[in-house]
């Protein structure tokens, strides 16, 4: 038994070793962004339309539309869309000068029902980009808080990479101890597994692009939702988010679409934004027990052994180690928890993540397990519910069928 746990931990290490690697390639095409002094040239930007979808977010709206009016870009539109709200969402946006008014640089807009088919965000963000007027289209969660020369340091870094969709990964405020545990979780695979330079070199080298096919640039696409910068011609190009109305993890699904079309000359651009733009995602863990159960089996688009296969691999590398060594011990274990904590330490350093959760890692990790085991579960049986909207999943892990008060 000890020579099988041994070449467990051999092969543990191994892998480990990849993320590692993996990690440090990632450094140079996952830019930290950080405030611009000043703009070249002031006169000469581009409108920016920022599209805040927004349903019952009254104690966290507020915050969110004074730091997008404050903005020091020039050339801004505001828009907010009330997605069937049922508190004061509205009024406090229209405490802040924003109004119905047609053209109107501070615009709220109340949104139509729900069709069949749709989850709630893609369908207000559907609704908000087609009154927008911007080259760049902003999609801003309404729990976001922006620093000042937020929109100019994006918009710079796009025009600069030439990309079709940049997102930056927000600083994410933890505050709780179940937030704490979980949140920064999402960190190891946007930092760790996600190859970021593969598809950088997909979108420098057509060859490249051609070699991998349009499936496995697919599986390379990620963003985070609360901040989804948008060149307006290549938004519309594959249909928006029309083109994954019923995906109930929208972000990815639109990145995705982004980097299926690499051979076309699409391109995706992630960035480090915890300089420029902090989240909360959750408020509280009944909340956030809630938010990744809707998110994390439906991110698999139906691949079930592929998220078997994710889960128990994730099992073995992050959680194992610190079970196994109540009755067993090796040099090789020690190295497998080494690896594990320098991989959590920096991660956490270049997302600026609390470092008790580096230090509670285990029970982090075993909540972060229960939670995507929970997503199966739901997504694949009664439905997941969110904003008050239940959802039933069909084939791929999209919206089939949708129970709504709103």
């Amino acid at each position: 038994m000890s020579w099988l746990l041994n070449a467990i931990c051999l092969c543990s290490d191994a892998v480990l070793l990849g993320l590692l690697a993996n990690f440090t390639a990632n450094l140079r095409f996952v830019c930290r962004l950080k405030p611009r002094a000043r703009l070249a040239n002031p006169a000469g930007c581009p409108l920016v339309s920022v599209l805040v979808p927004a349903r019952n977010e009254e104690h966290r709206i507020e915050p969110c539309l004074r730091s997008l009016t404050g903005q020091d870009y020039p050339n801004l539109e505001i828009i907010v869309l009330d997605d069937q709200s049922d508190d004061a969402t509205a009024r406090i946006a229209q405490s802040l000068g924003f109004s119905a008014e047609a053209g109107a640089r501070k615009r709220l807009r109340t949104g139509l029902p729900l069709p069949p088919g749709w989850t709630g965000k893609a369908w207000a963000c559907q609704q908000l980009a087609e009154v927008a007027r911007g080259e760049f289209l902003l999609f801003t969660d309404a729990d976001t808080i922006h620093g000042r020369s937020c929109v100019s340091t994006a918009v710079a870094h796009a025009e600069d990479t030439r990309a079709d969709l940049l997102s930056l990964w927000p600083f994410q405020i933890t505050r709780t101890w179940s937030e704490i545990l979980v949140i920064p979780l999402q960190f190891i695979a946007a930092a760790a597994v996600l190859p970021h330079w593969l598809l950088a070199f997909a979108q420098r080298y057509p060859a490249v692009a051609r070699l991998l096919g349009p499936a496995q640039l697919r599986s390379l696409g990620a963003a985070s939702g609360q901040f989804l910068l948008f060149r307006r011609e290549g938004y519309f190009a594959f249909g928006g988010h029309r083109a994954v109305a019923g995906h109930l993890v929208e972000d990815v699904a639109l990145a995705r679409e982004i980097t299926t079309r690499t051979e076309n000359g699409f391109r995706l651009v992630s960035a480090n934004g915890t300089h420029l733009v902090r989240c909360r995602m959750y408020n509280s863990f009944p909340e956030m027990w809630e938010g990744f159960t809707k998110n994390l089996h439906p991110l698999f688009e139906g691949d079930e052994l592929l998220f078997l296969i994710a889960i128990a691999s994730q099992a073995l590398l992050f959680v194992w180690p610190f079970v196994v060594v109540c009755w067993w011990r090796s040099p090789a274990l020690f190295v497998q928890w080494a690896l594990i904590y320098g991989l959590r330490t920096a991660a956490a350093r270049l997302y600026r993540s609390s470092l008790w959760s580096v230090l509670w890692h285990p029970i982090g990790y075993a909540l972060g397990l229960l939670i995507a085991v929970n997503s199966y579960r739901c997504t694949s049986g009664r439905g997941v519910t969110w904003k008050g909207r239940r959802y039933r999943t069909g084939a791929g892990m999209t919206a089939s069928h949708v129970d709504t008060n709103s």
